[in-house]
């Protein structure tokens, strides 16, 4: 997957919480149905910024930004910010 497409994704799971947000307030949805999609879209852009910054970082050093790969979202989401 190269940039554009990791760029397209996180666009697609912006747009994605938009629209639950919007289904939230207009009672389409409920909280915990939005709170759990939502938690499963965020942990994706995670794991989607983490993997554009293990490219540029490969990039940078001089190796194929090709060879990163996405970390599970366990060891994202422990990262401290």
């Amino acid at each position: 997957m190269d940039e554009q497409d990791i760029h397209h994704r996180i666009n697609t799971l912006v747009e994605r919480e938009h629209q639950l947000r919007a289904a939230l307030s207009e009672g389409k949805l409920s909280a915990q149905q939005e709170h759990a999609e939502l938690k499963e879209a965020e942990q994706q852009l995670d794991q989607l910024w983490d993997l554009l910054r293990q490219r540029e970082a490969k990039r940078n050093a001089g190796l194929d930004p090709d060879e990163a790969d996405a970390r599970p979202v366990s060891e994202v989401e422990g990262y401290r910010q």
